[in-house]
């Protein structure tokens, strides 16, 4: 008896300590509310100076130039004068909340055993608990795509906003897609090189029976026995899911995206290093691509050094839909810094932010609500001190999710007070 109750005590106390740095999320927004004076980037290319923004009940009533501005009597006002105001920023393609220390394996929860996972759900496994998280909405991501990983198919994953009690209040978008890791044509391996993929035929074979078998039972009569892997496809074919495919290869990314066209299937790209060789193709089947960091060094040798950094420049130069993002889960807190780097790179800037915000809610099916500051959409956004983009001016004053003022606290600013 002593010694269970001495166990207890000990997850108390760590309980006790695990939770002091996630703070509560926030509540319900209780008055209207009268933002001004603020830099305004829509998430949608445009820009205005000197704002008026005005939101209520988690919704945005105006954002206009502060010279249509009148009346709001009832709105609580802040002045938010050189400041610059930015939809929340999106993570696509993200481990957060179901990874929490990489070296401990009880604490991750993004992969399953098994090769064809289609039925699995990232969703009921995400942690709105994590300490990861607080530490990446404190630098404006705002909403996360959680996603699962492993295997020839991985499963399926769901946007969530970043501020809630449990996976159900998180959820935004439920089930959006299904993630396949598309075989390569090579194997690269550091001892011996380049070399031939010599499964890369029963590899399809995999997927493209899978994907048959899925479409015929699709088609079965009402009533027969349920097959829980081929039934969670069935969004593929009815165009409410899309077919994520993760892969960076030219070859790679044209067998996918044909594969996906013969059954219907609207296919993603994610990762896409080398989808700047291919903008045409891209662009005349409308496929949009994922990018994964462009903080990373070109896989091949004879690649420009720089070429990850200027991708997004010459896919929105080709007309291409794309946004980014930063594979990793605590890494999310630098997605904006990447889209700075691809600015000094030639990327426009609000072209950058749109990469982040309205792109990325378009591609990952929540741009109704979600992505840009527009009258009608859901109050999702952050203020910032300076360009959210330079890591030396951004500094996250405020944040909102669906009108509810986040706590910005995380454990890395307890810390930094604790031993100031």
């Amino acid at each position: 008896m002593v010694r269970i109750l001495s166990f207890c005590f000990f997850l108390f106390l760590n309980f006790s300590a695990f939770a002091q740095y996630v703070p509560s999320p926030g509540a319900a927004q209780s008055e209207p509310i009268l933002l001004t004076g603020a830099t305004a980037h829509l998430g949608n290319g445009e820009v205005i100076e000197n704002a008026y923004l005005a939101f209520a009940d988690g919704k945005i009533t105006l954002i206009n130039s502060a010279a249509v501005g009148q009346g709001f009597e009832n709105h609580k006002k802040i002045d938010l004068a050189g400041k610059h105001i930015y939809p929340g920023l999106i993570a696509p393609n993200s481990r957060l909340g179901l990874n929490e220390i990489g070296a401990v394996r009880a604490t991750n929860d993004y992969r399953e055993v098994g090769n064809l996972n289609p039925n699995i759900r990232a969703l009921i496994a995400y942690n709105t608990d994590s300490e990861v998280i607080p530490t990446v909405r404190s630098n404006g991501v705002l909403i996360a795509q959680i996603t699962p990983q492993g295997g020839r198919i991985s499963g399926q994953s769901s946007v969530v906003q970043l501020d809630a009690w449990n996976y159900e209040d998180a959820a935004v978008r439920t089930d959006d897609g299904i993630h396949v890791n598309f075989p390569s044509f090579i194997r690269l391996s550091r001892w011996s090189g380049a070399k031939k993929n010599e499964k890369y035929a029963e590899q399809m074979r995999e997927i493209e029976t899978f994907l048959q078998d899925a479409r015929a039972y699709s088609q079965r009569d009402a009533g027969t026995d349920t097959n829980l892997k081929l039934a969670a496809a069935q969004g593929l074919f009815d165009g409410s899911k899309k077919m994520y495919l993760h892969t960076n290869e030219v070859k790679g990314m044209q067998a996918g995206v044909l594969l996906a066209k013969k059954y219907g299937i609207t296919p993603v790209i994610v990762g896409g290093r080398d989808s700047w060789q291919i903008t045409d193709f891209l662009s005349e089947n409308d496929v949009a691509v994922i990018l994964n960091s462009t903080q990373s060094l070109p896989r091949y040798e004879d690649s420009d050094i720089d070429q990850p950094f200027k991708t997004p420049a010459q896919l929105a130069a080709a007309g291409v839909k794309w946004c980014f993002s930063h594979g990793d889960y605590w890494n999310q807190k630098n997605l904006p810094f990447t889209a700075g780097q691809a600015v000094a790179f030639g990327l426009d800037y609000e072209k950058a932010v749109q990469g982040m915000t309205g792109a990325a809610a378009e591609i990952l099916g929540v741009g109704e609500n979600y992505g840009t500051l527009t009258t009608g959409k859901s109050a999702t956004f952050i203020v910032s001190e300076g360009d959210v983009l330079d890591m030396r001016t951004s500094k996250i004053i405020h944040a909102f999710i669906d009108g509810r003022e986040v706590n910005l606290s995380n454990k890395h600013k307890i810390l930094a007070e604790k031993f100031k």
